[in-house]
């Protein structure tokens, strides 16, 4: 290790050392607000030192971890959406009794767990960021312990979740020994498809088990079924954090990981991959139609999305990389944003979660009402958002790579989620008697996530131009 290689880690190294000053500070005294506080601040130094390393990347540190434009992007953005995730905490849990400054510090320690996946480039640098997520998830998830619905989410992640390690550790094991390495670009010299069928199968055996640990993170169809209860059960803020964080983190490392191997080397890969992004947005889509539950909505929305980001990751052209790290953003705003409004409207004995609990809210909060709007049209692609920008990037990437029965498959359930998307809507401007006629007020920290969420949210839909050719340039 070499000072070089401390300056590129500096941003892993700085929320390391927050996660023991949360830690610290919670031994000596109990403070919530200072806790968030804390917590706020060592996002920040992390974000501040990414320039630190940017001068130092394109780098190599160890055969673990490669610090790179790409790998500082999906650092950042998760690091923002910690950020604006400790922000709703905070509004969120202001006004519960009992311990809350826990939930910094196991928020941290997942913003730790997904920051080492964007820029690993080994399996082992993988299974450990993957666990380190999770394994904080499965306490946040259940964090209010006095609700019965948040318990069993926190089990039924946990019980899924050991399951998938198993499948990925044993798909790891098969492509090690027919490759004879963990890191991703090792393998990619190692070649493409193997001559013989015996290898040839272990290969394509490996890279499906893989798939499947990959596929329960994304919750791609037929690996979907924890999506719904865990996006109900845990908190609002939680909620968010699954959406967003979660997903960028394994979106980063999946395509890093695809990138040298060559998802197009292995046709019958590449095809298993196509059905299940066509399956997902599929299935999400229809299985979002009729639910009453706007958190189950949006989870099986959020199904639909990542099958949208394959169809990028699967065109593997010098389009696809851009388009991913874009569509990513746009999602994460609009996650933000979306569970951002539940959050603000919740309280410590319900969560603001049922679609009639929604009606009329334009005429109590027309402040509330217009984000929630922006959110969910962007998520429905209409321009002027970012939501679209993204979309039409994924489409433009396919198209470079002929994925046309996949494009088509994008447009046809990109107009089903237009139904229940301006369902919602509809249901926020509707002039029928509303269930809560008492506007809840909505905390500044809250307030500021919402605001910024919505500012960027047009403006990357109206201007583009300036992310697109930082992007670009990012690209491996």
């Amino acid at each position: 290790m070499q000072s070089a290689d401390y300056m590129a880690l500096l941003p892993l190294l700085v929320l390391s050392g927050a996660l023991g000053a949360v830690m610290l500070l919670i031994a000596i005294g109990r403070h919530h607000g200072l806790t968030a506080l804390l917590t706020l601040a060592g996002l920040a130094a992390a974000v501040a030192a990414l320039p630190v390393a940017a001068a130092r990347a394109p780098i190599r540190v160890t055969a673990l971890l490669t610090i790179d434009g790409y790998g500082l992007f999906f650092m950042a953005l998760v690091l923002l959406a910690t950020a604006a995730v400790a922000l709703l905490g905070y509004a969120y849990f202001r006004s519960w009794s009992g311990h809350r400054e826990e939930f910094y510090l196991l928020l941290l320690c997942a913003a730790l767990g997904a920051c080492v996946l964007v820029v690993s480039s080994h399996f082992t640098a993988f299974f450990v960021g993957l666990e380190i997520l999770s394994i904080a998830l499965y306490a946040l998830i259940a964090y209010p312990r006095h609700r019965a619905e948040s318990l069993e989410a926190g089990i039924k992640y946990l019980v899924l979740a050991a399951g998938s390690a198993g499948f990925l550790l044993f798909g790891m094991a098969l492509i090690y020994a027919e490759r004879g390495t963990l890191d991703f670009t090792a393998l990619a010299a190692a070649g493409g498809v193997p001559a013989t069928l015996q290898s040839q199968v272990m290969l394509l055996t490996g890279l499906s088990l893989l798939l499947v640990g990959v596929g329960f993170k994304l919750a791609l169809v037929p690996f979907h079924m924890w999506t719904a209860d865990v996006y109900q059960g845990a908190p609002a803020p939680v909620t968010a954090f699954v959406a967003t964080v979660s997903k960028t983190a394994v979106v980063a490392l999946l395509l890093r990981l695809l990138a040298p191997m060559g998802a197009q080397s292995g046709a019958a890969f590449s095809q298993i991959l196509a059905v299940l992004a066509a399956a997902s947005m599929v299935g999400g889509n229809l299985l979002a139609l009729r639910q009453q539950s706007v958190k189950r909505l949006l989870a099986y929305s959020s199904i639909a999305h990542l099958g949208y980001v394959l169809v990028a990751v699967l065109a593997a052209g010098p389009a696809a990389v851009p388009a991913v790290m874009f569509y990513m953003a746009a999602y994460t705003l609009a996650q933000l944003g979306s569970f951002g409004v539940i959050a603000v409207r919740s309280s410590r004995l319900t969560e603001a979660d049922a679609l009639e609990s929604f009606s009329g809210l334009f005429f109590r909060q027309p402040w509330l009402a217009t984000v929630f709007t922006a959110m969910l049209l962007s998520l429905a692609g209409i321009p002027l958002t970012a939501g679209f920008v993204g979309k039409f990037y994924v489409i433009s990437a396919g198209a470079q790579n002929h994925l046309w029965w996949l494009i088509i498959t994008l447009v046809l359930t990109s107009g089903v989620g237009l139904f229940y998307y301006l369902r919602v809507v509809v249901t926020m401007f509707s002039t029928s008697v509303p269930v809560d006629l008492t506007p809840r007020p909505v905390v500044f920290s809250g307030a500021l996530v919402l605001t910024i969420s919505t500012v960027l949210l047009i403006w990357l839909g109206t201007a583009p131009e300036p992310l697109v050719r930082l992007l670009q340039n990012m690209a491996p």
